[in-house]
Formats: C-alpha cells, structure tokens, sequence
C-alpha cells in the first residue's frame, strides 16, 4: 500500500463508513418514497444537505449542490452522485416504493445515500486531498445537469483533478465491480423527423403526397447508415423510438413525425452519421414529393475511463474484496462524460445482480438491496483512496 493510501487509512474510513450505513440506508428509504424528476431536484438535494448537516455548500445548475470536505484550498477529488429519477411508475413492491408516479430506477438513491456515507465518514479524517461531492441533478434528461456543472466554472474554481463515478448495475454480479480503460458508454444524441406532404382522402392517394409513406422509405432507408457507411468496427446505433401521424383511417394526413437516438463511440461516427441523416431524410422526402427536416438535438459525449486511474484503483478495489471483472461496454450513456472529456474521470459499474427475469435499469421493478448503499461508500472510498496517490504526487 502506497505512502499517501496509509496516510489517509483507507481501514479507518472504511469502519468509519459502516457506523453510517443505518442512516445512509434511512436516507435512500427517504429519497426513494418521495423521488423527484429531472429539474425539480430541490427537496432532494435539502434531503441530502440536512443528513449531511454542512453550512456552506454551493448551489449549482440550479437544484444541484457541491460539498467540499477536507483541505479548503488545493486539488480536489469529485464524486458525483445523480440527484433525479425517472417518470415510471414504481412496481418493486418495496416497503418504501414510491407512489407519486416517478421512481429512482435507475439506482441513484443508492449512490446518493453510498456518497452521504462517504461523506460523513470523511468528515472525522484528515483527507490528503480534498473530496468534492457533486449531486447533479438532470442526468435522465436534457439539458444535461453535469454540462452545465462543468460549464459553470466551479470545478476549476475548487481545483478538480478527477471526477470518480458508481453505478450500480442488474447484470453485473453481485460482489463485482467493472472499471475498464477506454471507451465504456457511447456518445448519444436525438433526433426529431418532420415529413410535411398534403393530405386528402385515403380513396384517392393520387391526389396526395402522403407523409407517411415518405416517412417509412425514410426509416427503412436510414436502416443503411450504420449497416453500410460506418466502419463494422465501430460500434454504433441508430434507432427510432416513435412514430406519429394522423388520427383517422381514411384520411391520409398533412405530417408525419419520427424520433429516435443516434448512438457512437467515436466523434467522427458521430458527425457522418449526422450528415447522412440530414441528407437521406431530404432526398428521401423529395422522391416522394414530400419535404422534410431533421431536428438533432446533441446529448452527452463519449464516457471514457482514465487508463491510469484504472491501474491503480483496480488492485485496490480487489484488496477491499471486490471481484474486479472484465468491462461492461455498451451503447448506453451518462452525462458523467461530460467530466471524463476534461478531467482523468472513471465510471465503476457495481453488480446487484438480481435473478428476477428481464430487470433492467429504468425497469419498473428496478430496487436493489440495502445492502447496495455500503457497497457503494466502499468502491467510492477505495476509488478516492487510490487517485488520491495520483493526484498527490
């Protein structure tokens, strides 16, 4: 174990955090039964403040907040924990489900409550760095709560080295953290298919330029971009996820619309497959003497784990008796990216393996064990412990 890891004791911190597992847990029960969406994160964040019980804590991208502990001056470590659910309708059968119609399925409950114990445990140790905890909100929706943290200079003002982040994740086992160098989640965008045509009896479609029709060339077509002008070496998506137009069977409609999500893992996918969107739904669309426009809307970049971060904190995770199993990398995206384009950043994947079929994040009967939050204030603290070294050298 490293000079800078024994100063800090890592033992120490880690007893520490299991005296504040009881109130941790009590804290996910809280923000679970009462969760708020993207945007109104305001009494979720006042929930973490009170159970942190701090004075001076920063407000940023509106209803997130930043905490410093440790040395008031210096670099500092980030921890980022999302603050907003998801508008699903819990069916966990949990004691403490929630009932209002949203829901934290996607785990971020348990990594506030695993950040809040890591906090309060830090708060009875001399730090060798400064820990900076970031409860972000907006990260299931646009405008991205981490964009506009990075944007609002605070991180620089507080010296931020690296960002370390912790997602807890169904199909990863239970007992395992992934980590991985490079690429793990892809950059995701959305986009919006207006195809304007002129609309008239569904007997007499002669007289029209049906919008519909233009509109499924377009999306069968668009089935190509990947298939045929992306390397098959690159791993990307291209999918559309609603399909609206007209509200009678024997009228043929004036519009039609389409959305989906363009994902990539590396930019110059990422602006090709842009460009050959825009070109196939116009020339799509005029074939069919219809027009149209595509309306993309960029999302998060790619998310991609520091190497070097990875090579230290592995060996200590495995020491703290994490299984450390091969990558989880996939199409999915979190604006934790945001931070990893600018700072040595790692996202872990921490298993809660459940055997119930199909549960997925964002499922609706997505609700891991308690015992989740200590897991998460683990991985947190033995990941702060090893770029701690890093950042202090």
């Amino acid at each position: 174990m490293t000079s800078t890891t024994s100063q800090l004791d890592l033992t120490l911190l880690l007893s520490l955090i299991d005296e504040q597992i009881p109130s941790a847990v009590a804290l996910r029960h809280e923000i679970h039964r009462d969760p708020q969406l993207s945007g109104h994160e305001g009494p979720t964040a006042d929930a973490v403040i009170s159970a942190l019980g701090v004075v001076g804590e920063q407000t940023v991208a509106e209803t997130g907040r930043l905490v410093r502990i440790g040395p008031a001056t210096g670099p500092a470590i980030g921890i980022r924990a999302e603050l907003d659910a998801l508008p699903v309708r819990e069916q966990s059968g949990a004691a403490f489900a929630s009932t209002t119609g949203a829901m934290h399925a996607c785990g971020h409950d348990v990594h506030i409550a695993g950040a809040v114990a890591l906090a309060k445990a830090a708060m009875q140790v001399d730090l060798p760095v400064a820990l900076l905890f970031i409860f972000q909100p907006r990260e299931e929706s646009y405008p991205s709560g981490a964009k506009d943290i990075v944007a609002s200079g605070l991180l620089e003002a507080h010296d931020v080295r690296s960002v370390i982040g912790v997602h807890v994740h169904p199909n990863v086992p239970r007992g395992s953290v992934t980590t991985g160098a490079g690429v793990v989640n892809a950059a995701s965008d959305e986009f919006k298919i207006v195809v304007e045509g002129s609309g008239g009896h569904a007997a007499y479609p002669h007289k029209t330029a049906d919008p519909i029709v233009a509109l499924a060339s377009i999306i069968t077509a668009a089935q190509t971009i990947v298939s045929r002008r992306i390397d098959p070496m690159h791993p990307a998506v291209l999918s559309f996820g609603s399909v609206l137009s007209g509200n009678a069977a024997n009228v043929i409609p004036t519009t039609a619309y389409a959305t989906g999500s363009i994902r990539t893992t590396n930019y110059e996918d990422r602006d090709l497959i842009a460009r050959e969107l825009a070109a196939l739904v116009s020339h799509v669309a005029e074939a069919h003497h219809c027009t149209a426009r595509l309306e993309l809307t960029s999302g998060e970049p790619v998310l991609r784990n520091d190497p070097g971060l990875v090579a230290v904190v592995d060996p200590l995770l495995r020491a703290e008796g994490f299984e450390v199993i091969d990558p989880m990398r996939s199409c999915g995206s979190d604006d934790f990216s945001f931070y990893s384009d600018l700072y040595p950043s790692l996202m872990m994947f921490l298993g809660t393996e459940s055997h119930r079929e199909g549960l997925s994040l964002h499922s609706a009967d997505f609700c891991p064990d308690d015992e989740a939050v200590a897991s998460v204030a683990r991985v947190f603290a033995a990941a702060y412990a090893a770029t701690a070294e890093l950042v202090a050298r």
